[in-house]
């Protein structure tokens, strides 16, 4: 899950800064690999990021049956994503102050068991409003897992075995998210789109029982108290820092991008020249395996070309992809899907690492902003990639996700000036002490 990555580099960069003597670390009570509890935490965890991610894009690859069935147009059908997306956004701060104060595993079980709930009305909403709401309830419920998982970890898994736990959640976030399309799809070209969610929602009760019955209890977890005054204060320092809000603004602009094309994506594929059927469709999400590989080699490319290099590649190669799209063939479309989810998950990695990065102190308040800003921006593309598709068809969401391209650029091309000027400004200073 692009959402968590940014929390466990958090929690990773305050780890490394604890040293632990080696007696100590001879003592350490907590969870490695091999241990007691570590296959046990790591299947929990997993089957927690596949539930999550699978109930959050439930529908995205159903909007046109959705349309249909509730004679509504792409973009009041694309709100059934976005009211999950802004309403995980807008709770993702708030469930972290409570997985605080009443422990990380009692947040993530209530969480996973709201969703679930919900997850099994869903098939039933009579009209598009309904089905709206409840997936809003169903968003702001899930937002207790990105908020409460990693925290879980750091406390309770040792330090040189934290990279891995955490990968096994975000490998679940991507299965998750990519087997749910995929299985929505192929289940509504038979049966249609409430039976697909209701599956969805079957394999997410099931995933949650085996959770909350796996997952070891917690033993190093110690409850804070809910202070708003503090919180309050580190989230305004992080938003008053110039480099943080450029990539909080990254992060929210790639993500509209990615958004928008895989919420239209089905729409531009349903319509002439294509007239693919609803399961063909629903494979298209197995490109995000592309997006695992990009994010995964996005340490190397900063290595290669720095943070801002490695944010214009992933802008031009989002670009590229979006170009290609436009094409009527078949293939060119899929190339161009392959460019921007590979450009996406880079531009994202990067972001977001970058956050952990310039954050000194409240990294994971830190982390929380740039997952809102994330959300936000998926909400934002939903909707308004719908909005530009009704208007201008598959050219319109194009010229949509473009102008969010260049939004990145800008930022980057900003923050690139501001590095230079304060440069210039450490070497001034720095000859003015001298000539002391």
């Amino acid at each position: 899950m692009p959402s968590v990555s940014t929390q466990a580099s958090a929690t990773m960069g305050a780890a490394s800064t604890v040293s632990v003597p080696p007696a100590a670390s001879t003592a350490d009570s907590r969870m490695a690999p091999g241990g007691p509890g570590y296959r046990r935490m790591s299947l929990a965890l997993f089957l927690a990021g596949v539930a999550t991610f699978a109930l959050l894009y439930s529908t995205q690859a159903l909007l046109p049956l959705i349309s249909g069935d509730f004679g509504v147009t792409a973009s009041a059908a694309s709100w059934t994503v976005s009211a999950a997306t802004g309403a995980l956004a807008l709770f993702v701060l708030p469930m972290s102050a409570l997985s605080e104060r009443f422990g990380r595993r009692t947040v993530m079980t209530a969480s996973l068991g709201i969703a679930v709930t919900v997850g099994l009305l869903v098939p039933f909403a009579p009209s598009v409003g309904a089905l709206i709401a409840l997936r809003a309830v169903q968003g702001a419920a899930l937002a207790g897992l990105p908020a409460s998982a990693t925290a879980y970890l750091a406390e309770e898994v040792r330090p040189k075995a934290l990279i891995t736990a955490i990968g096994l959640f975000v490998a679940g976030n991507s299965v998750g998210g990519m087997s749910g399309r995929v299985i929505t799809g192929w289940v509504a070209q038979e049966w249609g789109w409430r039976i697909a969610v209701g599956t969805i929602g079957v394999v997410a009760v099931a995933c949650a029982v085996a959770f909350r019955l796996l997952l070891p209890a917690p033993k190093h977890f110690t409850a804070g108290s809910l202070r708003p005054r503090v919180l309050a204060r580190t989230v305004r320092a992080h938003l008053s820092n110039p480099l943080l809000r450029r990539l909080y603004a990254i992060g929210a602009l790639f993500m509209t991008v990615f958004g928008a094309v895989y919420t239209v994506i089905g729409y531009r594929l349903t319509d002439a020249p294509f007239s693919l059927p609803q399961g063909i469709i629903g494979s298209i999400f197995l490109v995000y395996l592309v997006g695992t590989v990009s994010a995964s080699t996005a340490g190397k490319l900063v290595s290669r070309l720095g943070r801002r290099g490695s944010l214009y590649l992933a802008g031009g190669t989002t670009t590229a992809g979006l170009l290609l799209s436009l094409a009527d063939s078949l293939v060119l479309v899929l190339l161009g899907l392959v460019l921007i989810t590979a450009g996406f998950f880079a531009g994202h990695a990067v972001a977001s690492s970058s956050v952990s990065h310039t954050a000194k102190q409240g990294r994971a308040q830190a982390s929380a902003l740039y997952q809102s800003a994330y959300y936000v921006g998926s909400s934002a593309g939903s909707t308004l990639g719908a909005i530009a598709f009704h208007a201008g068809g598959w050219g319109g969401t194009v010229a949509f996700g473009l102008l969010a391209v260049v939004g990145v650029v800008g930022i980057t091309v900003l923050g690139s000036h501001a590095a230079r000027v304060q440069a210039r400004r450490g070497l001034w200073w720095r000859r003015a002490d001298v000539g002391r």
